[in-house]
């Protein structure tokens, strides 16, 4: 498996376990949350509503009704307010931040067998938050919640049998995984196993298979398989070459700031496929893919043989584009 093929992975990896500095593991001190007392009859006291109120609230920015819908489900012991209650305090939104409250109320929904809950923990456990970092624990709690349907932990889980590190290697294991988180709708499953797929590994190799894949991961909005399938598309590899079409998933992803996809643009305004030749919209291109970090040689010998007022209208529109996009970074 190519380092370049998985390098998006890998990172994906590191977010996912990422080792505790003494800034990301604060642990408060305050009392864990009361365990909420047992209602009588709790089911047939509940009232699905609540929690719709309680998430909706949330959803909106309410974060304080939120929290005291969350409180009144949870005293009738409903796991999906505990684990919203645990969100709450793990963001620190309408209350005060406490890992150690937000850990109580995880491992309380997680008891009752709330998938979110089991994945949020492991999440706390790969970073220490509320404890010491415990990659078993994380790996074990990422199989639960796996396995019981949550997208999100089957795709973690497979990205530690792909990298070898709680668990032996296992590409079989890994594309198994990937293939349930991408049914589910999980982009980065979906583009993970288009690669697999793409080099062979796990699975058969099917590049029709991974191009159907890397299309759905693009559609969704996943900005590396955006830049994959459109490059696959203008060379007519694994699917029918359609090079306009290509043309306008690298302007997209290019708008989204990928530094390849804007390197591939500005070849082709410079050669006129897919899309009119314009020298400036080239040069621009190519001015923000080198500030991305996407140098080349070629492209500068262009630059270098246009009009003194195409490059100025290049760098002026480069430089706008630029800073646009930087005020808009949170």
């Amino acid at each position: 498996m190519s380092g370049k093929s998985y390098r998006l992975i890998a990172l994906g990896l590191l977010v996912v376990a990422t080792i505790a500095t003494p800034t990301a593991a604060q642990v408060t001190k305050n009392p864990p949350p009361p365990l909420p007392p047992p209602a009588p009859n709790a089911a047939a006291n509940v009232d699905p509503s609540n929690i719709d109120l309680a998430y909706g609230a949330f959803q909106r920015g309410h974060y304080l009704t939120a929290f005291n819908e969350a409180t009144k489900r949870a005293q009738q012991n409903d796991p999906a307010a505990m684990t919203l209650l645990g969100e709450i305090y793990a963001q620190g939104l309408g209350v005060g931040r406490d890992d150690s409250k937000a850990a109580q109320w995880y491992k309380l929904a997680a008891a009752k067998g709330d998938r979110d809950a089991l994945f949020a923990l492991a999440m706390f456990n790969f970073q220490g938050r509320a404890g010491t970092q415990n990659l078993e624990e994380a790996a074990r709690l990422l199989d639960a919640a796996a396995k019981l349907g949550h997208a999100g932990a089957a795709y973690d889980l497979g990205l530690l049998y792909l990298q070898g590190q709680q668990f032996s290697q296992d590409f079989k294991r890994a594309s198994e995984l990937f293939a349930a988180a991408a049914e589910a709708g999980n982009s980065e499953a979906q583009y993970a196993l288009a690669t697999m797929y793409k080099e062979g590994r796990g699975v058969q190799k099917d590049m029709s298979k991974a191009m159907r894949l890397m299309q759905q991961a693009s559609v969704a909005g996943n900005l590396d398989a955006m830049v994959e399938f459109a490059i696959a598309q203008f060379n007519g590899e694994g699917i029918n070459k359609d090079e306009p079409a290509a043309a306008q998933l690298f302007l997209k992803a290019a708008h989204l700031g990928s530094p390849i996809a804007q390197n591939r643009l500005a070849r082709i305004r410079m050669a006129g496929r897919g899309m009119p030749a314009d020298a400036t919209e080239a040069v621009k291109w190519h001015m923000v893919a080198k500030a991305g970090g996407a140098s080349d040689p070629e492209l500068d010998i262009f630059a270098g043989k246009q009009t003194p007022a195409v490059r100025e209208a290049a760098d002026k529109a480069a430089k706008k584009w630029l800073s646009t996009m930087a005020a808009a970074r949170p």
